[in-house]
């Protein structure tokens, strides 16, 4: 498999700062939904980096400082619980993966987007299906965004203790229901994603 197709596509057409951007959490009742936009270094492949959904999560931990440190840039944006209430979770996705590339210190001026839709940039942008299984700086992108809204969500653990975040990092898991109709939501929690629950 060639993991720089989709870049060394985007070289040949005359773009030279090429960046990767994928999501996480767009699934779980509670939580930030989290996009990571990388630009890596002209024909560079990272050994491991994969899919995040593939690794281990103490893989993707130690994948996250080796992406990091190889990036020419990163950036790491979020779109908040309210905004998911608000705009819906497809619409906050897009928001999150603008701020992702808009927040980037050196500009991209061109972007593959994991999935099968693109938000609105002011640069050119193309989406891959499973991008983050088929291009290198996707999946960079796909580790920093899952790993970070992990630890975020540790944090929430924290603060929550009642709902074991740490467990279940805010998906519908049986224990994390269990917990919603024990104590009811948090004000951490996506009420519109709650409607079955709660009923």
């Amino acid at each position: 498999m060639d993991w720089l197709e989709f870049e060394n596509y985007a070289l040949a057409r005359g773009y030279k700062s090429i960046c990767g951007v994928d999501e996480a959490g767009r699934g779980p009742l509670a939580g930030p939904v989290c996009a990571a936009a990388v630009i890596l270094p002209e024909g560079l492949i990272l050994d491991g980096v994969n899919d995040s959904k593939k690794l281990t999560e103490k893989k993707r931990e130690q994948l996250f400082d080796v992406v990091t440190d190889s990036a020419v840039s990163y950036n790491i944006a979020y779109a908040t619980v309210e905004e998911i209430e608000e705009f819906n979770i497809l619409n906050a996705t897009m928001l999150a993966m603008k701020r992702a590339v808009e927040g980037l210190d050196i500009p991209a001026d061109f972007a593959y987007i994991d999935g099968n839709r693109t938000p609105e940039l002011s640069i050119p942008c193309e989406y891959i299906i499973k991008g983050d299984a088929r291009s290198m700086s996707v999946a960079a992108a796909s580790i920093l965004a899952k790993v970070s809204r992990d630890r975020l969500m540790l944090q929430y653990a924290e603060d929550y203790p009642q709902y074991c975040f740490e467990k279940h990092k805010g998906y519908g898991t049986k224990l994390h229901t269990e917990m919603i109709r024990e104590h009811g939501p948090s004000p951490i929690h996506r009420m519109s994603f709650l409607k079955n629950i709660l009923k």
